[in-house]
């Protein structure tokens, strides 16, 4: 498996946006490069191959990038979280807060069984708030979030410790960067 230095050199930082004082970290050049991107799937299901799970979710919009590549991949389902109103059918919903602000995602009803086991998806995993909501949702369903994977993580922030607070679950990223 490729090391983060690897990934790292294909993530563009952009300083104060989408607000002053935020980091944000572009994947698009990590999306841009097929190898990079094949070497990110396959780093991504290396990890995900030491845990029992039924289908991977994915939060709207970056994560789905991620998210059905490796469902291909792994060869699981896959559940898009999507933003309020995307979705046709009647859905389950959980609110979060992010560095910058506050959103809804919501899942179609039914996408999960009673029983599954899901791995929850995102490119990044910051304050835990998107990824909390994707947990309570798998939760409120009846399946049980087994296990998150993240292309990037800000581990500083604190979203471990609010993920810990739902369910103590293992976290893996392909980067992280300290200090933000």
């Amino acid at each position: 498996m490729k090391d983060s230095k690897y990934f790292e050199q294909y993530i563009a930082t952009t300083p104060d946006f989408p607000k002053p004082g935020i980091m944000f970290r572009d994947i698009a050049p990590t999306l841009e490069n097929p190898e990079v991107f094949q070497n990110c799937i396959d780093a991504m299901a290396e990890i995900l191959e030491k845990f029992e799970f039924d289908k991977i979710m994915c939060a709207d919009a970056r994560g789905f990038l991620f998210g059905s590549a490796l469902a291909y991949k792994t060869k699981k389902g896959l559940v898009i979280a999507r933003k309020p109103g995307k979705l046709p059918r009647p859905g389950v919903s959980a609110s979060y807060n992010l560095e910058y602000g506050n959103n809804t995602l919501e899942i179609s009803e039914g996408s999960l069984k009673q029983g599954e086991k899901v791995a929850i998806l995102d490119d990044v995993f910051a304050t835990g708030g998107t990824c909390s909501a994707m947990m309570k949702m798998t939760l409120n369903s009846g399946a049980t979030p087994v296990v998150g994977i993240f292309y990037i993580s800000l581990p500083d922030i604190g979203g471990e410790k609010v993920i810990k607070s739902i369910v103590d679950m293992p976290c893996y990223s392909l980067v992280q960067y300290s200090g933000e």
